[in-house]
């Protein structure tokens, strides 16, 4: 088989969103069942749109921020959905008006201090508030390994310092509200090699090391892969593990 992988690693740009994991419908649904109405719920650093989507079929409105006009330009249109540009610090909406704010693999790049406080203001007594993330993708076990192996030695040195808040679940962040447990969930996906290959290429982290020239790294990855993916058509399943901090207003 020739080498394509040096075309795995320019996918991501250009189709950010056709290869990022989706959230399940069981995720806001429950989030909908916490808050204590659904009036309005508030999804910030909602990039694209996905998870707002999501909430716009359980609340009567939802407010989409991002501070990136990018992103914003190219959220996926909903009439319960208004976006907004926006940064957390500065929600820029009314108070006391929404009863859940949600920030979706979004919160390790706030001023948590500074957003918790606008969530506050925004947020109706007994108000809801969840910071959710999704872990290290987890494979069928002959391709786990070596995929383990990239993500935490060979692509591991690139990726920024707030990522193992991430890999964490935001275990380690402050979190003064009053929490709640959050229930087991997962997403879950079938993808072809191809469509494996294509998310990898979004991470900000390959590309730095394409930036630092680290070709030769990623394109032995995507070989290996591909060769115990066997035929790249074939679809795998990819997990990834849902982690929340979840927590109540008082």
């Amino acid at each position: 088989m020739s080498n394509p992988s040096p075309n795995w690693f320019d996918l991501g740009g250009r189709d950010y969103a056709r290869y990022r994991p989706d959230y399940p419908e069981e995720l806001a649904r429950f989030l909908a069942g916490v808050a204590p109405d659904r009036r309005l719920a508030i999804d910030v650093g909602c990039g694209n749109g996905q998870f707002t989507a999501l909430l716009a079929r359980h609340f009567d409105a939802v407010i989409g921020l991002d501070p990136s006009t990018d992103q914003i330009a190219n959220a996926l249109p909903h009439d319960r959905i208004r976006y907004e540009v926006a940064p957390a610090e500065r929600l820029g909406c009314a108070d006391g008006s929404a009863g859940l704010i949600t920030a979706a693999q979004a919160a390790h790049w706030f001023d948590l201090p500074c957003f918790y406080a606008e969530a506050r203001r925004v947020g109706v007594p007994g108000a809801a508030i969840a910071l959710i993330s999704y872990g290290v993708a987890r494979l069928e076990p002959e391709l786990n390994d070596r995929f383990q192996r990239f993500y935490a030695d060979e692509i591991g040195p690139y990726w920024p310092p707030e990522r193992h808040l991430v890999d964490s679940g935001y275990a380690d962040i402050p979190f003064p509200f009053r929490e709640l447990p959050a229930p087991d969930m997962e997403i879950a996906r079938s993808w072809s090699a191809p469509d494996f290959l294509g998310y990898i290429s979004t991470w900000s982290a390959v590309r730095r090391a394409r930036e630092a020239g680290q070709e030769e790294m990623l394109e032995a990855f995507s070989r290996d892969m591909l060769r115990l993916w066997g035929d790249p058509a074939r679809q795998r399943t990819i997990r990834w593990p849902i982690a929340m901090r979840l927590g109540v207003m008082e």
